[in-house]
């Protein structure tokens, strides 16, 4: 079994006590101190994270545009230069391959960032998908460290460390600029339904720039932040998670994303013909929809446990579950029959090693920042 790999700041999370996983092949922290305390930080602060196991995909070329139109589900030529789009790499078939966010760069330069579970898969993928238009596909995983700042402080804690216009950058977009003297990728998008950026460095940059970030952030009560409450954060903002809410069995519409294939766009792409057939079937018969549960008790449901109605019929599966430390509930998120994914169908409960825990069916998102 191979070594796991290690950030540009692995050292620098360790001396601060960092408990570390392996996540996706990658030595990443867990958390820091306790999770529920850096959760409370990004939702009424801000949290520093590490995110440089993420995989970045560059695509570059007077058709990388097209390539990406064919590869990918989204039309990506039509993204203007500094903003960027979530959508989704599907297999032939029209299984997800993983869920990513495309940057355009520049007219004729895109970067893709893909989980860092499904990076090679994407990477060999887009390469493979390319491969007939006037387009070069570069792995540059190991191009980047990624930081994110998150939070209702973050704004004010990156204006004093940038004169990049943070004002004029809206979300789903990104800029060229310097950040404490380090050139970056300053993106405004993130996984934690709060406000903040990504920081894209050059790994030999990260801990300088981690540094200026913590001394910037002190006096706002910036903490760093693991993974743990980076999944407790989305879980609650409602954002699918490869592996949970999305997999290759699952098609976006399935997972209620059919908003991300854009059928319209010119010439052909992968997975359009199964695509379109799902889009047919779930606009007959809807499939199975993604809702959120909240419970009435104090139990915790986890990926897998059945969902089930009064008689105790199988009507669905949980596909993430955690205690909220904003609600003070266990939540879930779960795939149910379309006939009880209505908010506030009765009956609902989750079978948890055997007993029935009731659950009450709520719209997602569980929580939704103020703007």
């Amino acid at each position: 079994m191979s070594e796991p790999r290690r950030t540009a700041l692995d050292a620098l999370h360790r001396a601060l006590g960092a408990t570390m996983t392996d996540f996706a092949g990658w030595d990443m922290p867990l958390r820091y101190a306790s999770e529920r305390e850096e959760h409370q930080a990004v939702r009424t602060r801000a949290g520093l994270f590490d995110l440089s196991h993420m995989g970045e995909i560059t695509v570059t070329g007077p058709q990388a545009g097209e390539a990406l139109d064919h590869a990918l589900v989204g039309h990506l030529s039509a993204l203007a230069v500094g903003r960027a789009r979530y959508t989704m790499i599907c297999a032939p078939d029209g299984g997800i391959l993983d869920d990513l966010i495309v940057y355009r760069l520049g007219a004729r330069e895109f970067m893709i960032v893909a989980n860092a579970s499904n990076a090679q898969t994407v990477l060999d993928a887009v390469a493979l998908r390319a491969a007939e238009y006037d387009a070069q596909v570069r792995d540059d995983r190991e191009a980047y460290a990624l930081l994110a700042v998150q939070g209702p402080q973050a704004p004010a804690i990156m204006k004093a460390v940038t004169d990049a216009d943070l004002d004029g950058l809206k979300y789903y977009a990104g800029l060229p600029g310097t950040v404490a003297g380090v050139p970056a990728l300053i993106a405004r998008t993130g996984y934690t339904g709060e406000d903040g950026f990504e920081l894209f460095v050059a790994p030999g940059d990260a801990e300088r720039l981690w540094q200026a970030l913590t001394e910037a952030g002190a006096p706002a009560g910036l903490v760093p932040c693991g993974l743990s409450c980076r999944d407790t954060l989305r879980l609650e903002a409602g954002m699918p998670l490869y592996g949970h809410e999305l997999t290759a069995a699952v098609t976006p519409f399935d997972a209620g994303l059919g908003r991300v294939v854009k059928f319209d766009k010119p010439g052909d792409f992968v997975g359009r013909a199964a695509l379109g057939a799902a889009a047919e079937r779930a606009a007959d018969l809807p499939p199975r929809k993604l809702v959120g549960l909240v419970a009435r008790g104090r139990r915790v449901p986890r990926a897998g446990y059945p969902v089930t109605d009064a008689s105790g019929t199988v009507i669905g599966e949980v596909t993430s579950g955690a205690p909220s430390p904003t609600l003070g509930k266990p939540i879930a998120m779960a795939y149910v029959d379309a006939a009880h994914a209505a908010p506030g169908t009765p009956d609902v409960a989750v079978d948890i090693r055997g007993t029935r825990e009731p659950y009450d069916v709520v719209a997602l998102p569980f929580y939704k920042r103020e703007r």
